[in-house]
């Protein structure tokens, strides 16, 4: 576990040793793009390179989230893990629904489209936003400092921290796409709760770069997501970094 123990409302404060803040900071995005993909899917090379152009726009924060569920057809997924799987079938679950496939792009948590279909997408963005403007700084001791207003009216919310890989380009040996080379971005390396977003007080956290950026990780989000009975519901605001 990341942290051992989360104090939640106004301030949240981790004091670790940390590494240097570098690289860069993405902040007020319009949009959070999720996208469900897998290596053994003949249909999702096209919808993961319309994530990468689409995460290189300054108003996109984009994820992609590798599933396992394709792996018996062929190839295993280098990236593919069972808890992928199941945040996609949350939130089918949360949209009263018990149909998943690949590529499903869920857009600011709200609802899923194919994710190759690029009308579809941009019909999607021209109407998203996210009414909560997080903040990221540097802090002292090359600490990130993560700044949430508080906005009485709205639900009170979670607070996710998501890593990711900014880039792989992976050879597939077998499966639907063998002989390709496909490149990968964005890919989600871990999730978890930092806390909790309260409206009528907002949040501050400080974190440690050395503690958030383990393995092959260089890159992170910050997440205000609200929950319905533990099941995924909008997201409401969003930053991010990459080293």
């Amino acid at each position: 576990m990341l942290f051992r123990s989360i104090l939640c409302g106004v301030s949240l404060s981790l004091a670790l040793i940390s590494t240097a803040l570098a690289g860069e900071i993405k902040l007020a995005p319009k949009a959070v793009l999720e996208l469900f993909t897998s290596q053994g899917c003949k249909s999702c090379p096209k919808a993961d390179a319309m994530l990468d152009e689409m995460g290189k726009r300054p108003d996109v924060v984009a994820l992609a989230y590798h599933v396992d569920y394709w792996d018996y057809i062929g190839w295993e997924d280098t990236f593919g893990t069972k808890e992928n799987s199941d945040r996609q079938r949350d939130y089918a679950e949360s949209w009263g629904s018990s149909r998943i496939f690949t590529p499903q792009l869920v857009v600011n948590g709200k609802g899923g489209l194919v994710g190759s279909k690029r009308d579809a997408v941009n019909g999607a963005l021209g109407g998203a936003s996210l009414p909560l403007d997080v903040k990221l700084s540097q802090a002292p001791d090359d600490m990130l400092q993560v700044s949430v207003p508080a906005r009485p009216g709205e639900a009170d919310a979670m607070i996710w921290l998501v890593t990711f890989l900014d880039r792989a380009d992976v050879t597939i040996e077998r499966g639907e796409n063998e002989g390709r080379e496909v490149a990968y971005t964005q890919i989600v390396t871990g999730r978890q709760v930092l806390g909790m977003w309260k409206a009528n007080a907002g949040a501050e956290l400080t974190l440690p770069l050395s503690e958030v950026l383990t393995g092959r990780s260089n890159g992170a989000v910050i997440l205000i997501q609200q929950d319905h009975a533990g099941l995924p519901g909008p997201i409401v605001g969003a930053a991010s970094f990459t080293r």
